[in-house]
């Protein structure tokens, strides 16, 4: 029997399941639409579905490298209870893993791909993961890095990721993966923008530079003190903004760019703070399990 789209849409209408799952479901029940939506209940596919509708600002960011490969990954769940679970951390890991091995381009390509760990479909061992933990889990966002010299990694209790690519001005030694390790903790702490004043948009120092010359205090300034102060107070901002103009965190007498040289120079990096940008649950301990009592 021809499976239609929209009787796929109607799959996913009735039970919440993503597109390939109510299709093969469909293929399966051999175009019956009751069959087939058991054959996803069964599957705890359609439960765990209907779970993606929460909010999941929870979660834990983790990273794996192997060799010059890194990547670092954010899985999301709806909880602070179940993001300390062993299971979900795991998982987080496994993720991670998985990002470095294959390489997806998206999202959406990871899930459809097998996972190196376990040999399963990704979506599937995200959906076993909400059908046993009972929350909405998403891998919200991943990043890779496969460097010629060196990638590195610090995460903070889970809920900050720094991922770094250097490159060695001789050869890797003890001693420059453990400067690029410190400027992963750097990055964590002092939360750095661009790698170089060079790489800072013009369009971001034009903002900056229009909303103080409209502050109240250099109102009746002079047009080229005002100016003068101006710039000053962007340059200063601007250099905030800059991993290599910020005082190391270490040792701030020194800046990171007088840290490495010499040593190493610094490719990219990327920083993850668990849930920004997300909505929060407003719900409170009492009102959640109230809410799991009633279904």
């Amino acid at each position: 029997m021809e499976i239609k789209a929209s009787m796929v849409k109607e799959l996913r209408d009735k039970t919440g399941a993503g597109m390939m799952d109510a299709k093969k479901a469909l293929v399966e029940a051999e175009g019956d639409m009751e069959k087939a939506a058991e054959i996803l209940r069964q599957k705890g596919i359609a439960s765990a579905d209907k779970k993606m509708g929460r909010i999941a600002a929870e979660g834990a960011v983790a990273s794996f490298i192997e060799d010059k490969v890194g990547a670092m990954v954010e899985l999301n769940c709806e909880t602070d209870f179940v993001a300390k679970n062993e299971n979900f951390k795991d998982l987080a890991n496994m993720m991670a893993q998985a990002v470095a091995k294959l390489n997806p381009k998206s999202v959406e390509e990871l899930l459809e791909l097998d996972c190196p760990v376990c040999k399963k479909k990704i979506d599937e061992v995200i959906k076993e993961q909400i059908a046993k933990i009972g929350e909405k889990i998403t891998i919200r966002r991943f990043v890779r890095y496969e460097a010629p010299c060196c990638v590195s990694t610090y995460i903070h209790n889970g809920k900050i990721g720094v991922l770094l690519e250097t490159k060695c001005e001789g050869a890797c030694s003890d001693e420059t993966k453990a400067i690029a390790k410190d400027i992963c903790l750097h990055i964590a702490s002092s939360a750095p923008e661009f790698v170089s004043r060079e790489q800072i948009p013009q369009s971001v120092i034009d903002e900056e530079t229009r909303i103080e010359m409209g502050k109240e205090d250099l109102a009746n300034k002079p047009e080229a003190i005002r100016a003068k102060i101006v710039e000053g107070r962007v340059n200063k901002q601007m250099a905030h903004k800059v991993l290599l103009e910020q005082p190391f965190v270490k040792n701030p007498d020194e800046t990171v760019e007088q840290l490495i040289k010499g040593k190493l120079s610094i490719v990219k990096f990327d920083r993850f703070v668990l849930g920004e940008g997300l909505e929060k649950r407003q719900d409170n301990f009492a009102e959640e399990v109230m809410n799991q009592i009633k279904g």
